[in-house]
């Protein structure tokens, strides 16, 4: 946890997104409903035009927009991604559907203090098309996963994962719809642990859970 956050303060929170934010949207009213000790400082777009920019824009939270068009390189891109995020002094950098590869810069500057949702049950089908993916194999169970992100794409320590069941006749978007609502109670579960401090990463690499709640949760078709 950031040691120069103290435990009794509010933990500040920039979410990235690249579309319409739904997960974002989830975060922000889990936040305020739960009365979690965090704030919202900042929503950030990897696209001018992404949907969820004008839902946190009524919320009344900072927003700001870069496009990878207008940077020569992945390295200028994440450069200057990484100052307009520390203009808020985040404690946490929250990926909500952030469409973007960071670079190995970026995510060790934010080491141990930026999280990511994926929609697969990692370590299965990292990348893209995973709702696809998990078809094409036959898996009986597919769902999300929240983790801490390192320089190797999808990979990370886990803090919580949700499930539901692959049905017969699913298709990827009914498939992807199921997951979404589990996706949207896993994550603020996870970050609002984090605002707690209620989740460490040990020196090897390992998520301890203050309380050990439980870390896998099931979806719609699970009894």
């Amino acid at each position: 946890m950031p040691e120069s956050s103290p435990m009794t303060s509010r933990r500040r929170l920039v979410i990235l997104i690249s579309g319409r934010g739904s997960n974002m949207q989830a975060l922000v009213q889990a936040c305020r409903d739960q009365a979690w000790p965090a704030e919202v400082c900042a929503v950030i777009a990897s696209r001018p035009d992404a949907q969820g920019l004008e839902w946190a824009r009524e919320q009344g939270i900072a927003t700001g927009a870069l496009h990878h068009k207008d940077f020569p390189s992945r390295e200028a891109f994440d450069t200057a991604l990484a100052a307009e995020i520390d203009r808020y002094r985040p404690d946490y950098v929250v990926l909500a559907g952030f469409m973007r590869v960071l670079t190995p810069a970026f995510v060790n500057h934010y080491a141990g203090r930026l999280v990511n949702i994926h929609p697969s049950l990692l370590p299965m089908f990292p990348g893209l098309h995973t709702h696809a993916q998990a078809l094409a194999t036959g898996v009986r169970l597919h769902g999300c996963t929240v983790h801490f992100v390192t320089p190797v794409l999808d990979h990370g320590p886990i803090i919580a994962q949700g499930c539901v069941p692959v049905l017969a006749g699913d298709t990827p978007d009914a498939l992807a719809q199921r997951v979404l609502e589990v996706e949207h109670r896993v994550y603020p579960a996870a970050v609002r642990w984090l605002a707690e401090g209620r989740v460490r990463l040990t020196a090897d690499q390992r998520v301890e859970v203050e309380g050990e709640p439980p870390r896998l949760f099931t979806g719609s078709g699970m009894g």
